[in-house]
């Protein structure tokens, strides 16, 4: 019988990381891939960034418009509860067999949660990590909770996935859904990427993305402008900005962003650079600085180093190529010059990507042809031995 595997994305760097197991269930033959667009993927503020799902050869069979105009803790409470609603029609009308999830977004929160009620197993992607400087944390463990299947980066993972009371026949170390992304994506050339990027790359470079940090005392605003002055003392440095995520305050990083790079001919700021363009940067930058999941998952593939600032990402695996530092103006400028120290550079090459080297799609499909879906959402609570 054939399933239908319903794939719910809701920003560009998700979709990222989804693109290849999409294009795994899209083909095999025992699968039938459904699609459902959501969040930011469906807003002209960041781009209307569903295009690149199309592009990519998907159809979209539903959209789920959540995302309201401002982005305070007020209207992300208020986008779940649109979320949800929106999700129960779109399960009532494409009758999933079973739903992928990938991650810890408030989106994906909404979508699990109609997919609960709606008695509709749920594979989860990445559970088990740990994000202490973001609300995402809470989410991430409480989508494991209403999942049926997982799929994690790497064994720590898996034990915390079982320490949650998962079943362990039912969670399945893959590794990193990154690493195939890198592996197999067609990167630009240095000449084709500028000329995709209409910005020329200097003889430093840097690439950098900082989203809000949802539950640090100090303000998202407060530790993008520290970080945005660190890099002004940079000399001979372009440097390529992303725009932050729909999160509670994304919009006055937003706006700080856009009055830094105004007036600074060396820097350049993107609603969304999609998959190529960022993966081909990482090629070609010094490193990566922010914030971002991105600079721990994928950069270390790439062998170049990141400069990891605050606590949005802590307590996830890093390689030795991260640099972790405080969300101060004096710790930033300590590791940037860390960063380009050559001692630190001569490291880069031997850098070991504790998310694996490839292969997660794959494995993915593999367990998700065959595993019986009768009677899987009901589960029994697995205790740790005493």
């Amino acid at each position: 019988m054939n399933r239908k595997i319903c794939v719910v994305t809701g920003t560009r760097a998700e979709f990222g990381l989804l693109r290849w197991l999409m294009q795994e269930i899209q083909d095999a033959p025992e699968l039938t891939l459904q699609v459902i667009a959501t969040g930011m993927h469906l807003s002209p503020e960041y781009g209307h960034t569903y295009h690149e799902i199309e592009q990519a050869g998907f159809d979209i069979d539903h959209k789920v418009e959540m995302l309201l105009g401002a982005n305070s803790a007020t209207a992300v409470t208020k986008s779940i509860g649109l979320g949800t609603i929106g999700f129960a029609d779109a399960y009532a009308s494409l009758q999933p067999d079973l739903l992928v999830v990938l991650g810890d977004r408030f989106e994906l929160l909404a979508a699990v949660t109609a997919a609960l009620i709606a008695g509709i197993p749920v594979a989860h992607l990445h559970g088990g990590e740990t994000t202490e400087g973001a609300f995402d944390e809470a989410i991430r463990h409480s989508i494991t909770k209403m999942s049926h299947l997982h799929f994690v980066a790497a064994a720590d993972y898996a034990r915390r996935v079982i320490q949650l009371g998962e079943q362990p026949e039912r969670v399945f170390n893959v590794g990193g859904l990154g690493i195939d992304a890198i592996k197999r994506t067609r990167l630009l050339d240095r000449q084709a990427l500028e000329a995709a990027l209409d910005f020329k790359l200097g003889s430093r470079s840097l690439l950098v993305t900082f989203h809000p940090v949802t539950l640090d005392k100090q303000s998202s605003a407060n530790q993008m402008s520290a970080m945005l002055a660190a890099l002004d003392e940079l000399e001979d440095t372009h440097l390529i900005f992303t725009m932050p995520n729909a999160d509670t305050g994304g919009h006055e990083l937003a706006a700080m962003l856009e009055d830094f790079t105004r007036s600074r001919p060396h820097t350049r700021l993107y609603t969304s650079l999609g998959q190529l363009r960022y993966l081909s940067c990482l090629q070609f930058v010094d490193g990566v600085v922010g914030n971002s999941s991105s600079g721990l998952a994928e950069a270390p593939s790439m062998h170049i180093g990141t400069v990891n600032i605050g606590d949005r990402q802590k307590g996830r695996l890093s390689a030795s190529s991260v640099i972790h530092c405080e969300p101060d103006l004096s710790s930033i400028c300590t590791a940037l010059q860390q960063l380009y120290h050559p001692a630190f550079r001569t490291t880069l090459p031997l850098t070991v990507n504790p998310y694996g080297d490839g292969g997660a799609s794959e494995k993915i499909v593999d367990v998700i042809k065959y595993w019986p879906l009768e009677g899987l959402v009901k589960k029994k609570f697995h205790d740790l031995p005493r």
